[in-house]
């Protein structure tokens, strides 16, 4: 008996394993075959960490196909992106609304299933990944919001904030430094529910890594404080599961390095490059079915192993008994749970209206010379009295950013707060910040100088393609900077930032418009937002109530002329100053001057059409004033316009001497202000 119940149980472990064996060959060729009918795409990844996939996706991650938002979900994160079939296979699979025809339309105008996984377009989709590394960012970003969320908001017997963040790597997100800056603060952190998977394949678009990525992986992680599992055979699913159980039970964030081989299945692409980025071609696929022993037509799947992946019941038990846990808590903590959910959905509190009305009174009835930085600093304070859910940091500029505020919580790894020191990492910085963002319950922004916005520019265009409501304070916003010289002096900077689609740079000119810029910043939830904030002082503006509410439209009228009007002065920031300056010398000599404060051209540019000729009357010469390149302004002044800028480097000196120098000066501004009106009047024939 004994002996037959042991040849049943070999046959039944048989008859499994060969089940999970096609279970994860069924993702495999969704990826062939979806690559190859768009005649595009990255097959390689997908059949090389299928076991992974599958053993993550059916046997640990707590997600629910039903609700994609449950908030207590695990977060998953494809930072290889391009493997995005992937992705698109296992939401398929496990009860996502991702229909078959949508697979069938991979990297087709308006499909659900893009090229590279896109937040918004498919269900499911945690974020939007391709550029390498950025994926694994936004997870420490998410598992850093898990973190702080769950020590603001879980009581004793009542964890309502308890999830993982799962993230597939591979070389290539190794490779980018911002997986150093990343992992190493998340490492600092002690973030022991963020997960990383390493799809270490050692192939790469150019062929094998070796011979130019020849990193001791493991022992750079362990120096992170990261913990471990080395040695992972990618294919066994038995070692995968087990090394996915020991990560979850974790006190650090862990690396699971898994080998694989990319393009696993392809009987003469596996292991190459040519299994990378291509289509298999018709021949190889062919042969692939029959190595692999799949004998379903193209985006077949059979019943069996449909049913093996569908996580739709399970993920409703798990979010039923989230949710059971939750209206306890609700009866327990009443107050609290109210709160979670007003944050949850990223609603503001009842009082953050009233106490922003209150300080842009208080501002404008007491003007004040100040750099804007510290006018945003004193913005910061009121925000975040009425505003709990705001987590801020800097890029190892706090006292220079101005970011902080007095009762400021700096998070560590054994306390929660609300103020994290980034180190020198604006990139891994920006790209987390889009992470909290994404996480949800979370209003975070992050500072460094406007000048070292290059090193974070892939992140802030991420969360503009995004439109995740993240706000960067960009601080020294100009030459008005002064003796760093030119390595700090920002010049192509701001007309940089405003060619981003979706961002919208603020530039305000003194502490009103600070102010307002703040407050747009965080009502705005499609999007991020720049603030760009001088380190000299600047006068306060004096303005009307009509001028006040023109602000917030991102241009409106600071300076009516005073005589017939010959010339309009546009300009942002410090300049403005400069601008009211020449007005008045140019009306002295009988030429009238009009002033528009343009604290945000692309806030500007959305007004309408009517609007903004009020403020450039058609037909008057206008004259745009930046102490930047003079592209940043030129798209918001209409046709004609001139924009006085600059087009060179800056140079080192105290910032006085260097506006002088430059020419933003009145008398300079005068000068060429004339030489516009004098042009016109040829043109006209006077």
């Amino acid at each position: 008996m004994t002996e037959e119940v042991t040849a049943m149980e070999r046959i039944e472990a048989v008859a499994i394993a060969e089940h999970e064996r096609q279970c994860a060959n069924a993702l495999r060729m969704l990826a062939v075959d979806a690559v190859e009918k768009a005649g595009s795409g990255h097959p390689g990844m997908p059949m090389g960490m299928a076991e992974i996939a599958m053993s993550l996706w059916t046997r640990h991650l707590r997600h629910n196909p039903l609700n994609p938002r449950w908030p207590d979900r695990d977060r998953f994160v494809l930072s290889n992106g391009h493997g995005s079939m992937l992705l698109y296979g296992l939401l398929h699979l496990t009860g996502y609304d991702l229909p078959m025809r949508e697979i069938e339309r991979f990297r087709q105008l308006h499909s659900r299933t893009p090229g590279h996984p896109e937040l918004g377009v498919t269900a499911g989709v945690e974020t939007t990944t391709g550029p390498l590394g950025q994926g694994l960012a936004n997870a420490v970003g998410m598992a850093l919001a898990e973190q702080v969320l769950s020590r603001r908001f879980n009581r004793f017997g009542y964890p309502v904030v308890d999830h993982h963040t799962w993230v597939f790597v591979g070389d290539g997100c190794l490779m980018e430094g911002i997986s150093h800056e990343a992992c190493s603060i998340a490492g600092t952190l002690r973030l022991a529910k963020l997960i990383a998977i390493y799809d270490s394949n050692g192939i790469s678009i150019d062929g094998e890594v070796g011979k130019w990525f020849t990193d001791d992986t493991a022992a750079r992680f362990r120096a992170y404080r990261w913990h471990v599992i080395d040695g992972v055979d990618g294919h066994d699913l038995h070692q995968v599961d087990r090394a996915l159980s020991l990560a979850r039970e974790s006190d650090r964030p862990t690396l699971v390095i898994c080998q694989t081989t990319i393009g696993k299945g392809s009987p003469g692409k596996a292991g190459t490059a040519e299994a990378h980025g291509a289509p298999l071609g018709a021949a190889e696929v062919a042969a692939t079915r029959a190595a692999l022993g799949w004998s379903s037509r193209p985006f077949e799947i059979p019943d069996a192993i449909r049913k093996s992946f569908d996580a739709r019941e399970r993920g409703r038990s798990l979010e039923s008994e989230w949710q059971g846990l939750f209206d306890k808590y609700r009866e327990a903590h009443p107050a609290v749970a109210i709160e979670f959910e007003r944050v949850m959905r990223g609603d503001l509190p009842d009082g953050f209206h009233g106490a922003i009305a209150d300080h842009l009174e208080e501002v404008r009835q007491k003007p004040e010379k100040l750099a804007t930085r510290q006018a945003s600093q004193r913005t910061l304070t009121v925000v975040a009295k009425v505003l709990p859910e705001i987590f801020g940091g800097s890029a190892d500029l706090t006292h220079s950013n101005l970011t902080s505020w007095p009762e400021a919580r700096p998070v560590g790894p054994d306390s929660g707060g609300n103020y994290l020191s980034w180190g020198v990492r604006e990139f891994a910085m920006t790209a987390g910040l889009n992470g909290m963002a994404l996480h949800g319950g979370i209003v975070p922004f992050g500072g460094t100088f406007l000048v070292f916005s290059d090193y974070a520019r892939n992140a802030v265009r991420m969360s503009a393609l995004m439109r995740q409501r993240v706000i960067h304070i960009y601080t020294h916003d100009s030459i008005g900077l002064g003796e760093d010289g030119p390595t700090h002096q920002p010049i192509e900077h701001l007309a940089s930032l405003r060619l981003i689609p979706n961002l919208e740079v603020w530039r305000p000119c003194d502490a009103y418009e600070t102010a307002v810029a703040w407050r747009e910043a965080i009502l705005r939830k499609d999007g991020p937002s720049v603030l760009a904030l001088s380190r000299q002082a600047l006068p306060a503006v004096l303005r009307d109530n009509s001028a006040c509410s023109g602000v917030a439209l991102g241009g409106y009228i600071v300076r009516m002329e005073q005589v017939s009007r010959a010339i309009i002065l546009a300009a942002s920031g410090s300049e403005i100053q400069v601008a009211l300056a020449c007005a008045q010398l140019l009306e002295s000599e009988g030429h009238g001057a009009r002033v528009i404060s343009i604290p945000c051209s692309n806030r500007l540019l959305a007004q309408s059409e009517a609007y903004r000729e009020a403020l450039f009357a058609p037909g008057t010469p206008v004259l745009g004033i930046e102490a930047g390149h003079p592209a940043g302004l030129l798209t918001c002044l209409g046709p004609g316009a001139t924009v006085f800028g600059i087009e060179t480097f800056g140079e080192s000196a105290p910032g006085p001497e260097l506006m002088t120098r430059f020419g933003f000066a009145p008398d300079a501004i005068v000068r060429r202000a004339t030489a516009v009106i004098a042009a016109r009047q040829r043109e006209e024939g006077v």
